[in-house]
């Protein structure tokens, strides 16, 4: 059984539960916890969950002289199973999730409880991320989805939600989809999924979307810092989609109709994000590969989006093309317009939104 830190006194149970799972992240878990630490919004507890590290990531957790904190300590289960012990320990009726190599800035949970608390039919607040790499240098760049309107084919074709690390939920939202099983020896609550190692959140999107009334929103500006980390994508790809296809094929046993329709666009759009990815690490091969296997796929993806996926296969054939001194000026010129034009869209869209999104206090 896990091990966990005494909770908090009823007195002081906070609003926020913050759970940063936590697995052999030593060289940047002090940065992810720092930040959760510098937010605005201090109405919260910060459930780190240990688990099974090898290094002294967890150590370093315990250095830092905040009641807030709580570590709790188990086993091996994976991300889902990290974040399901720490929803086990929350005291909070809002939760939000930070894997313990990204970063938050300081408004993130100030805002995301203000978009709560003005907007009391959404159950899954959002935020926009900005890419950073293994340094936490940002790069430029931002993931920039949809905010509204988000529907369930939605987030099975393109994941607006984007990372786990962006987002912000009512406790009752995940009561929702909460379910018993006994996978390790004793009957537990779970909401995400323990059997999955990868592609559990879009797994636990759809549940949400599919299984209860909440809606999805997002906040415009870019309040998550997501890092990127390279190496061993090729090892990985067919790992990735086949944990990918199994959403899809549980998906299926209580939405067939949404797969039906929906599945080989799902899957197209699948192999361009990977593709896109392979192209990032230098694996043009393997992203010219992937281009034409989403093409295969889904040929609708040059009617539907002919600018990107355009844009993913000249990338693709010019690595395989050029040499790379000439590829990486020209990727490293259209980063910087894309960049631009990222920012002139948040720009534009934060602006509104924030006027119109009335502040309330701390509850």
């Amino acid at each position: 059984m896990p091990r966990s830190d005494p909770p908090p006194q009823e007195s002081s149970r906070p609003l926020v539960s913050v759970v940063m799972p936590l697995y052999n992240a030593a060289c940047t878990v002090a940065a992810s916890l720092e930040s959760v630490l510098a937010q605005s919004y201090s109405n919260l507890e910060i459930l780190v969950v240990d688990d099974g590290s090898t290094d002294d990531g967890v150590d370093l957790c315990r250095h830092y002289d905040d009641p807030r904190i709580r570590i709790v300590q188990q086993k091996n289960r994976g991300l889902a199973g990290a974040r399901n012990t720490g929803i086990r320990h929350a005291s909070g009726s809002i939760l939000g999730f930070l894997d313990s190599d990204d970063l938050w800035l300081p408004e993130k949970i100030e805002r995301h409880v203000r978009h709560l608390q003005a907007a009391p039919s959404v159950g899954v607040s959002y935020s926009r991320s900005a890419f950073i790499d293994d340094q936490g240098h940002r790069l430029g760049i931002y993931q920039t989805p949809p905010l509204q309107a988000i529907t369930p084919e939605l987030i099975l074709c393109r994941n607006p939600i984007s990372n786990g690390s962006c987002v912000v939920l009512r406790r009752e939202v995940l009561d929702g989809i909460r379910f018993e099983a006994n996978l390790y020896g004793t009957p537990e609550s779970f909401w995400f999924d323990d059997s999955f190692r990868q592609s559990e959140d879009i797994e636990c999107w759809l549940r949400i979307a599919l299984q209860t009334h909440w809606t999805f929103e997002g906040l415009a500006e870019p309040l998550t810092l997501y890092r990127i980390s390279s190496g061993g994508l090729s090892a990985n790809i067919e790992k990735q989609f086949d944990s990918w296809q199994r959403v899809l094929d549980k998906t299926a046993g209580y939405a067939p109709e949404l797969i039906c329709r929906h599945g080989a666009r799902a899957r197209g759009y699948q192999l361009r994000y990977l593709a896109r990815r392979a192209i990032r690490e230098r694996q043009s091969r393997l992203g010219v590969q992937l281009s034409h296997d989403a093409l295969r796929t889904y040929p609708d993806l040059w009617r539907e989006e002919p600018l990107r996926t355009a844009i993913t296969l000249a990338a693709a054939y010019l690595g395989v093309l050029l040499p790379a001194s000439l590829y990486r000026l020209i990727e490293t010129t259209m980063v910087r317009i894309t960049g631009l034009m990222q920012r002139l869209k948040i720009a534009l869209q934060s602006g509104p939104r924030r006027a119109s999104n009335p502040g309330s206090r701390q509850a």
